[in-house]
């Protein structure tokens, strides 16, 4: 009779497998470590013979424009790569010895650097124009992706070359809270230089700006796959209160650091903006109502700060307002407004309720077309809208005069650029004590299930129209100082959907790419969707259609938003998927303690 034998062996599916390229580890890391140092080398050539290309390209020995971010590029990929060889003191760069952030950081010198090429060839009508230093750059940012390829990776597939490894060891001991503190201090002065570089990229050197783009879209993953990312954001729950200060300080510095007061004008609308999607995020984030006017306060308050500003073109030219009382008449003119739609609208739910917030906001910008003195009565001046409104002036100081500050010229765009960050600075506050508040647990229970919540003592209706007034009356505030800084207030941006903001589109589109529920994240994105359109001039007339790209791309990859909200993470994600870990966030995870703290 026959035997069978059965190999109940198990299979380790924890052994790491080889990778595509079939080369020794020792070569692997060696193409790694010597690619990157070539790529930094062949900054110092010339990598076309003609200064038309943007950056300026044909000086040897002084790198400029894209030889400078690439330069950044290979200096992550050579850290990452001097990792793999237990280089003292860079433990901390990659602890699990990761394929991925290796791959990652060497892709990014790659991509900028044939993308440079590719670039100078298109734009310069051929390869002809490229120099020997271009094509030794081209040739060295290959070894470090052939090296990182090379290199054993868990799983058995291109996924293992993108993902964040599971159980990232911790760093040994602790770290003191003055170090804690100047890690923080150190990554948001990074921030800054790169937030001021990108915004300082002109309009018309687009290449710069996507070899910029590409170089921090690959180096941010690389840092996420190491863990990196979240090990910075656990210090920063640590040290909350630094951290949104260092934020402000560094904002507060941005204006000193530009020489021209265009670039201030960027930042202060960037801010106005930001502010709106904060005041949406609480109506959207944290009580999950579909608002899709809500660019109808902004409208409503910047009106109203026109009518009392002193504008001869306004109903009431004889009458012009100090700031504060501006500023509170646009406040509560919207949160009127805000009432006075939601007291008979917010019973609904969903997408009936999405239809009539689209509606109101259709049928304030018809509104205030129509009171012109013909179709209506004489109060917004129709389609002309109220010009000439005046700058501010506040304690003797006046917005619109350039001033001296320890010997740098602040224009009138960085003195709206510093009353704004005020605002956001009070939206914040307001934002985060009511999200933290009995108010804010309440309008979160509404959001996960609005029938529980009721059941459970909640008055929704109350709830729901104090966020709704709230988000109101912050958009008004943003409104009043946005009728200053324009010079007037006109009727057609206030649509749903338009070429360029501010419309309710693009406010929504903000704070879901942004992050829904956080503080940051609406910033953050209304950052990228006023940025990217701003210094990409041909994606102008294609904004809207990148606009669903970008959704379409992030519902289907990262659906929480750039900045994730734990709570949210949690319901996208499953357990142990992508960054999420099975268990929640410790300690130990960043190696701090918050007896340290």
């Amino acid at each position: 009779m026959a035997t069978t034998t059965i190999d109940t062996t198990a299979k380790d599916t924890t052994a790491p497998a080889r990778g595509p390229i079939a080369l020794p580890q020792g070569a692997a890391r060696a193409l790694i470590v010597g690619g990157s140092v070539l790529t930094i080398a062949s900054t110092f050539l010339a990598w076309t013979w003609t200064s038309a290309f943007p950056g300026d390209l044909t000086v040897y020995g002084y790198p400029a424009g894209l030889q400078m971010l690439t330069i950044v590029a290979a200096a992550v990929s050579l850290l990452f790569g001097l990792n793999l060889w237990n280089v003292r003191g860079l433990g901390w760069v990659n602890p699990a010895r990761a394929t991925a952030p290796v791959f990652l950081g060497a892709l990014s010198a790659f991509a900028v650097v044939w993308f440079t090429m590719i670039a100078i060839a298109v734009d310069l009508g051929g390869l002809a124009n490229l120099e020997p230093g271009g094509y030794v750059a081209a040739v060295a940012s290959l070894l470090p992706v052939i090296g990182a390829l090379a290199l054993p990776h868990p799983g058995d597939s291109w996924k293992a070359y993108f993902k964040k490894p599971d159980g990232i060891p911790a760093p040994a001991g602790t770290l003191a809270p003055w170090a804690q503190r100047l890690i923080i201090t150190v990554v948001t002065a990074i921030g800054l230089v790169a937030f001021t570089y990108g915004l300082g990229v002109d309009d018309e050197e687009s290449e710069t700006f996507i070899g910029f783009l590409l170089l921090v879209v690959l180096t941010c993953w690389a840092l996420f796959s190491a863990g990196l990312i979240e090990r910075f954001s656990h210090l920063n729950a640590l040290h909350r209160g630094f951290a949104t200060s260092m934020i402000f300080i560094a904002a507060a510095i941005f204006p000193f650091t530009q020489s021209d007061d265009a670039t201030a004008n960027l930042g202060v609308s960037i801010l106005i903006f930001g502010t709106v999607a904060l005041g949406l995020n609480i109506v959207v984030g944290l009580t999950g109502l579909l608002d899709l006017g809500y660019v109808a306060f902004l409208g409503v308050g910047a009106y109203a700060a026109a009518l009392v500003s002193g504008s001869e073109f306004s109903r009431f030219s004889g009458v012009q307002f100090p700031f504060w009382a501006a500023a509170l008449t646009g406040m509560a003119a919207s949160l009127v407004f805000g009432v006075l739609i939601g007291a008979p609208t917010l019973r609904l739910r969903g997408d009936y309720l999405a239809i009539v917030t689209l509606g109101f906001g259709e049928i304030f910008r018809i509104a205030i077309n129509n009171l012109d003195g013909t179709s209506g009565p004489d109060i917004t001046n129709g389609p002309d809208g109220i010009a000439q409104i005046p700058d501010l002036e506040i304690f003797g100081f006046n917005f619109g005069a350039a001033h001296q500050v320890a010997g740098f010229t602040l224009g009138r765009f960085a003195n709206y650029f510093f009353l704004m960050l005020l605002i956001t600075a009070l939206v914040v506050l307001v934002f985060t004590r009511a999200a933290n508040s009995r108010i804010g647990r309440s309008w979160i229970a509404i959001r996960e299930d609005e029938t529980a919540a009721t059941a459970m003592g909640i008055n929704g209706f109350r709830v729901k129209l104090i966020a709704f007034a709230l988000g109101a009356s912050l958009a008004g505030l943003a409104g009043t100082v946005s009728a200053h800084v324009t010079y007037s207030v006109v009727p057609n941006p206030y649509m749903f959907a338009g070429a360029a903001p501010p419309n309710s589109a693009f406010l929504l589109a903000a704070v879901v790419l942004g992050g829904m529920g956080t503080v940051s994240g609406p910033i953050l994105g209304a950052t990228l969707l006023y940025l990217l359109p701003e210094k990409l001039g041909f994606l102008k007339e294609y904004e809207l259609f990148a606009f669903g790209v970008a959704l379409v791309l992030l519902m289907r990859f990262r659906p929480e938003g750039v900045i994730a909200n734990r709570r949210r993470q949690l319901e996208f994600h499953e357990t142990g998927q992508l960054d999420v870990p099975e268990q929640g966030l410790t300690e130990n995870t960043v190696g701090v303690t918050k007896s340290g703290a």
